[in-house]
């Protein structure tokens, strides 16, 4: 499990064509510190293993299903990429709850720069529309943020400096594509309200404190 706080921004230094999968190779120096072969670590929001790692990179497999369902088969080396290692119990949940299981694919449509912040809408897949709301979280590129709208094929959100210094966010221009997780309580809500044949039912809009 993550908390969509990204901890590093990374690089692709290499890249190798397997048979059905690619092996990417990453620089991160913090992320990298006291990890083992085998340990996860979130690459835009899509949970990998850890391969082989040295004092400031490692290396994970991606088989051609991740690549198909996520945007991780656009990276190249010098791409900047958003990652984070798990969260340890006892630590605080500085985002919301993570899976590193990506649901599908955005693209950002525009972004629209203020003097201390910025909005930038994304294409949300129709299948994925229902679980976004005003207000609730969404993860992109595996960093958590909060809706601020939410269309039927689109949400809004609006990043502080910090997101925009630290993270790929800050680079990612018109047309760019982005990984999209949806938050899993709502994923595990419809599920169970279906097997019991329960309609979810609508909830007032009420307006609470700020972001």
């Amino acid at each position: 499990m993550f908390t969509g706080i990204v901890e590093e921004l990374g690089e692709v230094t290499a890249v190798e064509s397997l048979d059905d999968a690619s092996r990417f190779r990453l620089r991160g120096p913090v992320v990298t510190q006291g990890a083992q072969h085998g340990d996860s670590i979130a690459v835009n929001g899509v949970c990998l293993t850890v391969v082989e790692h040295e004092d400031d990179w490692f290396t994970a497999d991606v088989m051609a299903e991740t690549l198909d369902r996520s945007s991780l088969g656009a990276l190249t080396v010098g791409s900047r990429v958003n990652l984070e290692r798990p969260m340890a119990v006892g630590e605080r949940l500085g985002g919301h709850i993570v899976q590193g299981h990506v649901d599908g694919t955005g693209a950002i449509i525009e972004r629209k720069p203020s003097e201390n912040w910025e909005i930038v809408k994304v294409s949300l897949p129709a299948d994925l529309s229902r679980y976004v709301v005003e207000k609730g979280s969404i993860t992109v590129d595996g960093i958590s943020l909060t809706v601020v709208d939410a269309g039927p094929d689109y949400f809004t959100v609006s990043l502080i400096p910090t997101t925009l210094d630290l993270t790929t966010l800050g680079r990612k221009q018109p047309g760019d594509p982005v990984n999209l997780e949806v938050d899993v309580i709502a994923k595990y809500v419809e599920r169970l309200l279906g097997a019991r044949g329960e309609q979810p039912v609508a909830l007032p809009d009420i307006q609470g404190s700020a972001q």
